[in-house]
């Protein structure tokens, strides 16, 4: 992937502005050294981007994927905005229900459901679907006869990966479905639907960042076939819906857009022009291009040092917070802002300088090299398009709190927020780190199991 481009950001551009009102307001600064920060307009906006680009499609159901944003509020405004919502688990399930999210418009999708998980979706109406052939067994078991979920099966077309291969999901060995091209595979899948009529769902998913629409659309396009395939078999349209997975890969490099949902939408249809004409439901489950650029991340600079020549600005952004970017920082570069600590873009003469993170160990750069105004103690940086990802998969490595996260609104030039998640406090983290059983270890066993 290139190097991203530094944002040159004029006063008036949203971020500054945003930026600008964010210190005015001490939200950022020596108490608050990092905080992330979501445009809710640009939110809503991005969603109707997809929703215009799929407007020719008679029966879509968009679901988030909760992964990407796995915050209530933010949930929220996107059931507002018409979304469903995609889950992975017990916990994005009842984030999901808590954000308003009726049962009938969530998807779970997980390789490795347990027998409790299965049991509540199905109880709860909630779309299912199955990661693998003995996945379907338990569903046999545990499916009530009134049950009023729409179940499927992930398959893997296994029609190769992408740029990045831990983000690649159709390759030949991936952990994901069930691989269709595997000898047999194609007929027990086949087979596994004639049994089972209340099968209606065929779901496959061929990865987003680092892969190219042509391979998304080919995995897709396989799908297709396969339903078309079964539907043949048993003599009647049992699979009536094709749950597409995943979703677009997010330029980082500049401000720029694309793909586009418009181009995906083209794509599917120049691989199979059947996949999208009405005869199939379609369920999509977009994350990341849905809020990657919609949001930021502003941190405080603690020090600034030199080291072999190098300029090094010491930040409140590392891994912590852009755990991606710290550990493969070729897939996953963030193009880095200077301000000063007003909160105003700096114009000073550019320097090439490390933007290094909190965390002790020394990998913890979050920008290497990069050309930027010479940053200097209470300096701001902004990491830009972290809306996806970054503000809820928090890695809490040196016990380091969960920053606040903030949805702001612009009118105009005029900037205000909402709190979307409070700060953690330290108590917090001792509380979570077992402090109600601090003594466990020493007055917890039984006399005859004390060592």
């Amino acid at each position: 992937m290139p190097l991203p481009a530094e944002n040159h950001h004029s006063d008036a551009s949203p971020v500054a502005l945003a930026v600008r009102q964010a210190v005015v307001d001490g939200l950022i600064g020596e108490d608050r050294p990092v905080a992330g920060f979501l445009d809710v307009r640009g939110v809503r906006d991005t969603v109707a981007g997809l929703h215009e680009a799929f407007a020719q499609v008679p029966d879509v159901l968009h679901a988030f994927a909760a992964k990407a944003c796995a915050l209530v509020p933010v949930l929220r405004l996107l059931a507002d905005a018409g979304m469903g919502c995609e889950v992975a688990g017990p916990g994005e399930l009842r984030l999901a229900l808590d954000a308003g999210f009726a049962p009938a418009r969530i998807v779970l999708d997980s390789p490795a459901k347990t027998r409790r998980e299965i049991r509540e979706a199905l109880a709860l109406g909630v779309a299912l679907n199955a990661d693998n052939l003995d996945e379907l067994e338990r569903i046999d078991a545990l499916r009530p006869a009134d049950c009023a979920s729409v179940l499927g099966l992930r398959v893997n077309p296994q029609v190769g990966g992408g740029s990045i291969g831990a983000m690649s999901t159709a390759t030949a060995t991936s952990k994901f479905g069930v691989a269709l091209r595997d000898p047999g595979a194609r007929a027990r899948v086949v087979e596994a639907f004639a049994r089972r009529p209340w099968l209606t769902r065929l779901h496959a998913h061929v990865g987003s960042q680092g892969c190219p629409l042509s391979l998304i659309a080919a995995g897709l396009a396989a799908t297709h076939r396969l339903a078309e395939e079964i539907n043949a078999y048993v003599g009647r349209r049992q699979v009536t819906s094709l749950d597409l997975g995943g979703g677009l890969p997010v330029n980082f490099a500049d401000d720029t857009v694309t793909p586009t949902y418009a181009e995906y939408v083209a794509a599917l249809t120049a691989a199979e022009p059947a996949l999208l004409d009405g005869r199939y439901q379609v369920v999509t489950e977009f994350g990341r291009s849905l809020i990657a650029k919609n949001g930021f991340t502003a941190a405080l600079v603690e020090y600034v040092k030199d080291a072999g020549g190098r300029r090094i600005a010491l930040t409140h952004a590392g891994g912590q917070v852009a755990t991606r970017t710290v550990f493969m920082p070729e897939a996953w570069p963030l193009r880095v802002s200077a301000f000063g600590p007003d909160g105003t873009p700096k114009r000073t003469p550019l320097v090439r300088q490390d933007v290094a993170g909190p965390l002790c160990f020394a990998g913890d750069v979050v920008a290497h090299d990069r050309p930027l105004p010479e940053l200097a103690e209470g300096d701001l940086v902004v990491l830009h398009d972290t809306g996806g990802y970054y503000f809820s998969a928090h890695w809490s490595y040196n016990s380091l709190p969960r920053p606040a996260v903030y949805g702001y609104l612009l009118d105009g030039a005029h900037v205000t927020f909402a709190t979307v998640r409070s700060a953690q406090t330290v108590r917090e983290i001792s509380l979570e780190s077992g402090l109600a059983q601090a003594d466990a270890l020493l007055t917890g066993f039984t006399a005859a199991a004390r060592p």
